[in-house]
């Protein structure tokens, strides 16, 4: 006995001793007691506006650009928060080689033709400012953009020597981000990655087109021949030069490198949106795969960071007014899982039809929610998805989704939305006006092919007392995951070539993001279960992993924990933690496969931040441990 008792205290002046400052410098796992995102004033909602690049790609100009803006105004989308108007690529004409200051295409933009030698956006900007809008602009991270790549029978690409059409960040950062914002005043913008992915030595592009080559540091194919390090450090000193040059804070960064480099896991600490995917395409399969590569990642966005699957195609192809049900449901999924809403289509021409989806308060409502909560997948299948959103008013959002071609029955019940199952639920559906109902239980609807429902419900609260981590993702930030190599996700919907070919073999899933913590699923996307017994609710991670949650006015943590049962690694074992403002309040013995999940609850009183940590306590295989914090939640 006296050896177990001085054994236990060991080990517990060990874990005291990771709550120190300096060993949360050396160990990742170690508690912090701080919420580790920036606390950003921009973006505590998606961003919404419009983007000129699927309406014109680089046949952009002025009068189209200010024809959006003032169809944003005078329509009330403006009103409803679409207020980012962004040029995409096609704007500039060259670096100027005496001073390496960029030029602008006044042929396109003639407000850019001012008095002296220099081009400026500045008339354009104080434009927009004066309508009460906002201004982003186009870049790329390397030295060439994508245009200069994908478009070159465009007559709007750069002109000049090498030097003068490199016209992207890569060697000029500061320079550029200070003209950009403190000159020119800009508010977004966007920062492409195709001059660090296909301008590399030996290539037929560079050849032909006489451009530098730059090694890539991006193999959209494989992600072990992506320099995510290098990559991340790019866009990191394009923050920092946005935050000098921008002493107010009034900025976004958008970081468009496709959800290559593992931006995952870094994109939230870096940039106020990051994609998740390839260039989205006016097809209903390409808009699944877009949709896909983001759904799943809830817990990796919040106020201030989020999940961008792309600009929005209504209005073309699959989604165009002959394709209202399709557009709607386009519409609908962006908004439940919080992505930025931003218009692609020459509104100066818009028809009704179109305008109203845009202008779908209800649902654009859904995605400004100040709870910042990205909706969850409560019910998933290839046919049919369940996604539920937690609401700031203590309501639910409910989106019934048909990814198919067939009509399809679906089942809603109360325990897929987290309230009592003995209790009347109050649905409101927000795509139309008919009068709200109600059920107990659960309740039956029949979709169309490729209809999604929208409701908000309302109801008794599963969880009278508390909240479940996995209903408030706005609050919870993975720190840390326990990825050690990112691996493509396999459940990322693979369409046909997105430009219509099918010649090789088909595309297959690069997307990192396979592993990472999820809700209401293991980090595979298996449903939660411990010991044979199965969990509907609570978090899905890796062992060696740290989440931080936000905490206002919760006096206890609860969970159920243990090693999921769908580990391929049965040996080893994992320990529990629970922190609060970096203090250690509670910890599990070690577990191992098998053993029943045990209960774990701490007094978090006062605590701002609390913070969950899975350890393993020794490895003897390179498999990682699935555990599960089952019903994990905090309780008044």
């Amino acid at each position: 006995m006296i050896i177990r008792s001085l054994l236990a205290s060991a080990a517990m002046a060990s874990l005291l001793a990771l709550s120190s400052p300096v060993a949360a410098q050396t160990d990742p796992l170690a508690p912090t007691g701080r919420w580790s995102i920036p606390e950003r004033a921009q973006a505590r909602t998606p961003p919404m506006g419009w983007n000129s690049w699927n309406a014109f790609r680089t046949q952009v100009d002025e009068a189209k650009v200010m024809g959006a803006a003032k169809a944003l105004v005078d329509s009330g989308l403006a009103k409803l928060g679409y207020t980012y108007v962004n040029i995409d690529d096609g704007w500039w004409l060259k670096r100027r080689s005496s001073d390496s200051r960029l030029e602008i295409r006044t042929a396109i933009f003639p407000s850019a033709k001012v008095a002296g030698r220099d081009t400026s956006f500045r008339p354009y900007t104080d434009q927009l400012h004066r309508m009460g809008l906002k201004a982003g602009i186009y870049t790329d991270i390397g030295r060439n953009a994508c245009s200069q790549a994908y478009d070159l029978h465009s007559p709007n690409l750069p002109e000049g020597t090498a030097a003068e059409r490199e016209v992207g960040l890569h060697g000029h950062v500061d320079q550029d981000i200070a003209l950009y914002f403190q000159e020119w005043g800009f508010d977004y913008i966007k920062v492409d990655a195709c001059g660090i992915d296909v301008y590399g030595p030996g290539t037929a592009l560079v050849r032909e087109q006489g451009y530098r080559p730059l090694t890539p540091l991006i193999d959209q194919a494989a992600i072990s021949r992506t320099d995510t390090p290098a990559v991340r450090a790019l866009y990191e000193q394009v923050a920092q030069a946005l935050k000098a040059h921008n002493p107010d804070g009034d900025y976004v960064l958008a970081i468009c490198n496709w959800g290559s480099a593992d931006v995952r896991s870094w994109g939230k600490n870096v940039g106020h949106l990051w994609r998740t995917s390839g260039d989205i395409t006016p097809t209903w399969t390409r808009m699944l795969h877009n949709f896909d590569s983001a759904s799943t990642r809830a817990l990796y966005a919040k106020p201030g960071a989020w999940n961008d699957p792309d600009i929005l195609f209504i209005g073309h192809g699959d989604f165009d007014q002959a394709h209202l049900t399709e557009a709607r449901s386009h519409f609908s999924l962006w908004a439940m899982i919080n992505a930025p809403l931003l218009i692609s289509y020459d509104l100066r021409q818009a028809p009704r039809a179109l305008m109203d989806i845009w202008g779908a308060a209800d649902i654009v409502r859904l995605n400004q929610d100040p709870g910042g909560h990205q909706g969850v997948i409560a019910y998933a299948s290839d046919d049919v998805q369940i996604i539920v959103k937690t609401l700031s008013n203590g309501k639910k959002a409910v989106a019934l989704f048909n990814r198919g071609l067939a009509e399809t029955r679906v089942t809603l019940t109360a325990a897929q939305m987290k309230f009592a199952a003995d209790a009347p639920i109050a649905l409101r559906n927000l795509w139309d006006a008919t009068p709200p109902t109600s059920f107990v239980g659960e309740t039956d609807f029949t979709l169309a092919p490729r209809q999604t429902l929208v409701f908000e419900a309302s109801g008794a609260r599963q969880l009278a007392d508390g909240v479940y981590l996995s209903e408030i993702p706005g609050d919870v930030n993975v720190a840390v995951d326990g990825v050690i190599a990112p691996q493509p996700d396999p459940l990322v919907h693979r369409m046909r070539n997105a430009w219509g070919e099918t010649r090789g073999s088909g595309e297959r899933p690069t997307y990192a993001g396979w592993g990472g913590a999820q809700a209401d699923a293991t980090p595979y996307d298996q449903s939660l279960r411990v010991s044979g017994r199965s969990f509907d609710t609570g978090l899905g991670v890796l062992t060696n992993s740290r989440i931080e949650v936000r905490n206002a006015g919760h006096a206890r943590f609860e969970a159920k924990v243990g090693v999921d049962d769908s580990t391929l690694n049965t040996k080893d074992k994992a320990r529990f933690l629970v922190y609060g403002d970096g203090k250690l309040l509670a910890q599990s013995p070690p577990m191992g496969f098998g053993q029943a999940a045990q209960p774990l609850s701490a007094n978090i009183k006062g605590v701002k931040i609390v913070e969950i940590v899975a350890r393993s306590e020794r490895l003897s295989t390179d498999l990682p441990l699935v555990v599960t914090w089952a019903e994990a939640s905090l309780r008044r």
